[in-house]
């Protein structure tokens, strides 16, 4: 299969299992698995990230959540070590299961692994394709989830989630969340939590 074609290929089938999501949101008028919103919010993320980017990204960033939802959170403690346990669990299935998928339309195993490696985010601040995959998710997360984030906990954790996900960022990826437009609320909330 040619790369454009193996690359749509995997596209489709790694949108197919976004759309197995029973969790439903509704985008100008229409209704639409969560984490197939959430996969495209990541894919349109990246192209300002990195315009260039190489194609295991690309599939990277496209399979982040892959079926996240089969993973509850609250299988898990409620504590931090339930949560780093989850987090865990998640990456590391993700990764398989992206993996699968790309062998399955005729990547080889060095491009199914690099994705794999990328979506478990190894070597985060040193390798730069992490790093822009962790760009990507954390403006996601501030564009599209942090108002609702924010209704759900107080201030003292908002601005620990605000420090932890600035911090996880690069300077691109600092420059990119300046441009997000917050309500005025939560952009005094992160102007507390940065300054």
């Amino acid at each position: 299969m040619p790369d454009a074609s193996r690359f749509q290929a995997a596209i489709e089938r790694l949108d197919g299992l976004h759309r197995e999501d029973p969790r439903l949101v509704e985008v100008e008028g229409q209704r639409i698995p969560y984490e197939q919103l959430y996969a495209r919010r990541m894919s349109e993320w990246l192209e300002r990230v990195a315009p260039q980017a190489s194609e295991a990204l690309r599939l990277a960033v496209r399979a982040q959540h892959l079926q996240r939802w089969r993973i509850p959170r609250d299988d898990y403690s409620r504590d931090r070590a339930g949560y780093l346990a989850w987090r865990r669990d998640l990456g590391r299935r993700q990764a398989e299961q992206a993996a699968e998928v790309l062998a399955d339309v005729g990547y080889d195993e060095a491009t199914c692994e690099r994705v794999a490696a990328l979506i478990r985010k190894e070597n985060l601040r040193r390798d730069a394709e992490t790093q822009a995959l962790e760009d990507v998710a954390c403006l996601v997360f501030l564009q599209y989830y942090f108002a609702d984030f924010a209704k759900e906990h107080d201030e003292a954790k908002l601005l620990r989630i605000v420090r932890k996900t600035w911090n996880k960022m690069s300077a691109r990826g600092h420059e990119l969340a300046e441009t997000i437009t917050l309500a005025p609320a939560h952009k005094a909330l992160v102007q507390r939590a940065l300054a």
